[in-house]
């Protein structure tokens, strides 16, 4: 090909008129990519004067992870004669990378090869598709997030609970219920101290219905029936593959109940070297799911409980002091109910009623002999011990009327002596698998009857060392 200027190629053919009206980037290179022909947007949008763009190939203005992917399909053009579109980088004089995607056709010309090529932006395209890629990530999370409240909620509907309100009217209850209120409008942590069986998850659920997070989850966690193992994972959640067995990403308790209040019931049975990780929340606000080094911050109410003597667990090393100080901000005590004798005719008269229409029963009558032959117990069991008794009452009643079989007082049950509440617990346990010949599980298990999951049972069994007796 002849020049009539000193670096102006003359092309065999009329197409400048055309490029230079073309709105985005047009070019012409010949076979071994040689730029030949280009319009003035070209100039502007790669940054280069006229005179520097002679002769340069179009490969240097690809950027260099796409330029392989780019001139193997500007190739195939040559070869196949057939017009191709392919998404690229370009890169500018000053290193700017840019966006576009190109169509390119072949021309022959007094036997001569040419690409003709044309190019429009798609930044505008990718900054839209990032931000819909931001929102689908968004929306993804609070998708992820409702699945396991609602996962949750319906767990939690299937689940059984002891009253539909709290029953009573005696001076210590009405002195709880006043606490409560005191309370439940703020965000204080509140920790919730008494035996076993009273009944402490319903409290928390009636601080957290008072508060002013009762349109947000109330998560609850019962630290005693989790295997130190999972503890962590249930709290905090996991990502897949975290650990062994971790198939799937987990959402933790704590994430679950962000904006709400989550329930630590037994928290004294928490691992001493999961502590610290609780106070950083509680301090903090964050925490890391297992497997994933960022921190994710919550916004959450605490209320913990536990029928432990946490400043004595302490003494032993088994609970932290500044964990303890931290939960023990605003303690509330749920008093026994040998405590609250005269709520056990309210009590029986709610729980009969819940097994009439649970067993399709008809009891009408309670005697005074056998709410007298209730009041006289010592309740080690608490109020779930009452619902059990008066389950199996109810049950057995062929009647109208309620029959109570022989309340027999607990033989650890010394007069004038005070147990301190691992021991109380510990032999009332034994009393109970000795009734039950030392079954765990079952229908006539010491487990039903105690209220607990079997697992959990041998757990507290081995904790308060109790072991079958040999013969």
């Amino acid at each position: 090909m002849a020049n009539s200027k000193k670096h102006n190629p003359v092309i065999p053919f009329s197409g400048e008129t055309i490029l230079q009206g073309m709105p985005e980037f047009a070019y012409v290179f010949d076979k071994e990519g040689k730029m030949l022909l280009w319009n003035k947007n070209i100039e502007s949008i790669l940054g280069y004067a006229k005179d520097e763009l002679y002769h340069k190939y179009i490969a240097e203005f690809i950027y260099e992870d796409d330029r392989e992917r780019t001139l193997e399909a500007m190739q195939r053009i040559f070869a196949e004669k057939k017009e191709q579109t392919i998404e690229y980088n370009l890169l500018s004089k000053s290193g700017k990378i840019m966006p576009y995607i190109g169509s390119g056709s072949y021309a022959v010309v007094n036997g001569q090869e040419y690409f003709i090529g044309m190019a429009i932006s798609i930044t505008k395209l990718k900054e839209t598709e990032k931000e819909l890629k931001d929102v689908i990530a968004e929306l993804n999370n609070l998708k992820n997030q409702l699945q396991a409240e609602n996962i949750y909620l319906r767990e939690e509907i299937k689940s059984k609970h002891d009253f539909d309100d709290i029953i009573g009217e005696s001076e210590p209850l009405m002195h709880t219920l006043y606490r409560i209120e005191q309370v439940a409008s703020m965000d204080t942590t509140v920790l919730l101290e008494g035996e076993t069986g009273t009944g402490k998850e319903l409290f928390a659920m009636a601080i957290h219905n008072r508060s002013n997070r009762r349109n947000k989850p109330l998560i609850k966690v019962n630290c005693a029936s989790l295997p130190a193992s999972l503890i962590e994972s249930e709290l905090f959640g996991h990502e897949k593959g975290a650990f062994t067995g971790a198939i799937q990403k987990q959402i933790g308790r704590f994430e679950l109940a962000n904006g709400g209040t989550i329930f630590l019931d037994e928290i004294g049975e928490i691992p001493i070297e999961l502590q610290s990780k609780l106070l950083r929340v509680l301090q903090e606000g964050e925490f890391e799911r297992i497997g994933n080094p960022k921190t994710i911050k919550v916004n959450v109410r605490i209320i913990a409980a536990t029928n432990r003597n946490l400043e004595e667990q302490i003494s032993k090393k088994l609970f932290r002091k500044d964990l303890y100080y931290r939960l023990n901000v605003y303690p509330i005590t749920i008093a026994p109910l040998r405590d609250r004798i005269s709520d056990i005719p309210l009590l029986v008269k709610h729980f009969v009623e819940q097994f009439n229409h649970k067993m399709g029963k008809n009891i009408k009558r309670i005697s005074q002999k056998t709410i007298k032959q209730l009041q006289a117990y010592s309740w080690p069991g608490n109020i779930r011990e009452l619902e059990n008794i008066i389950e199996r009452a109810v049950i057995l009643s062929t009647s109208s009327s309620l029959v109570i079989e022989q309340l027999l007082k607990p033989g650890f049950e010394e007069e004038g002596k005070l147990l301190p509440l691992a021991e109380y617990e510990r032999q009332y346990i034994i009393k109970v698998l000795e009734k039950t010949y030392w079954r765990v599980d079952g229908a006539e298990g010491a487990a039903r009857i105690l209220d607990m999951h079997p697992e959990t049972l041998r757990s507290r069994m081995r904790k308060l060392e109790i072991k079958r007796p040999t013969l």
